[in-house]
């Protein structure tokens, strides 16, 4: 573990190569998993805000749970989740005509219809993310869903947190980033 202010990192995040392979995954993510994706207070108010964007995009189903049970629950944890459509689906999956899944928020973000790309935990996957009263942990979650993006990652060269600089940068900053670049070069040059 690596401490960068009021953050624990584990040095998985800089160590493991990984680099997101959609086309060998197909998003499974959206649909995998025990319950929805984690949301922070203020994502789960956005994300009722730009509901009548993205209905049109999703499923009858979930818009049925939606109109049932609302965007989001508490999970056994404590926290706010999405919902969930028959124990799998994200609310918010979508699928083209390929099958592929995409967060419903990421299709209108990508179209230029709106500034919120998706819930943060959704854009810094692999890395989890717990805040506690006097620290944040930053850790990598090996999921076996994730094989393909470990292997690209490797190929490439690429470790989890550079693969990820855009939503690392959108929830701790630039100067965080910078660090854990710093980070990186330290602990490359210290023996195994």
């Amino acid at each position: 573990m690596i401490q960068i202010e009021d953050k624990i990192v584990s040095r998985d995040i800089l160590e493991v190569q990984f680099v997101c392979d959609y086309e060998a995954c197909r998003g499974i993510c959206c649909v995998e998993g025990d319950s929805g994706a984690p949301l922070e207070h203020a994502e789960a108010i956005t994300m009722r805000r730009l509901l009548p964007q993205v209905k049109p995009l999703l499923s009858a189903d979930a818009l049925e749970v939606i109109h049932s049970k609302g965007i989001s629950y508490i999970d056994a944890s404590g926290d706010e989740v999405t919902q969930l459509v028959n124990g799998r689906d994200c609310v918010f999956t979508t699928y083209d005509e390929e099958g592929r899944c995409l967060c419903a928020f990421e299709k209108i973000y990508r179209e230029g219809k709106s500034t919120f790309p998706k819930p943060i935990s959704c854009h810094l996957y692999p890395i989890r993310v717990h805040k506690y009263k006097y620290s944040t942990a930053l850790n990598y979650d090996h999921w076996e869903i994730c094989r393909p993006a470990c292997a690209l990652g490797k190929k490439l060269g690429i470790p989890v947190y550079k693969a990820l600089k855009e939503p690392l940068i959108r929830a701790f900053g630039e100067e965080f980033f910078h660090q854990l670049e710093e980070a990186e070069l330290l602990l490359s040059e210290m023996p195994r």
